[in-house]
């Protein structure tokens, strides 16, 4: 396995139920801000069993082609409204990454 993509899953594992991060915001906790887009590349390579419909756009967006709909049912079942728009409020929803 890619060692980048192994970070990203370690970080991804530990987004709390009913918390959201994004793909930016975790390519700064591995210290590599301008990765956001790697990050996106490891998601579509996420194991199972890992939190995956957690990770978002920085607007809040949910991303996913063809699984984005999966991606908004797991959210709203773990309690995460989802905005008219269609985007997850990141101020209430976004993990602080503590």
């Amino acid at each position: 396995m890619n060692p980048f993509f192994g970070q990203v899953y370690e970080i991804v594992a530990q987004i709390p139920h009913g918390k959201v991060a994004s793909y930016g915001q975790i390519a700064r906790m591995l210290g590599q801000p301008r990765a956001a887009r790697q990050v996106g590349y490891a998601m579509r390579c996420c194991p199972d069993n890992l939190p995956w419909q957690r990770v978002v756009m920085a607007d809040g967006s949910i991303t996913g082609g063809a699984h984005a709909e999966m991606r908004r049912i797991l959210l709203e079942g773990e309690g995460v409204r989802i905005l008219p728009d269609g985007r997850v409020d990141m101020k209430q929803y976004g993990w602080d990454g503590c």
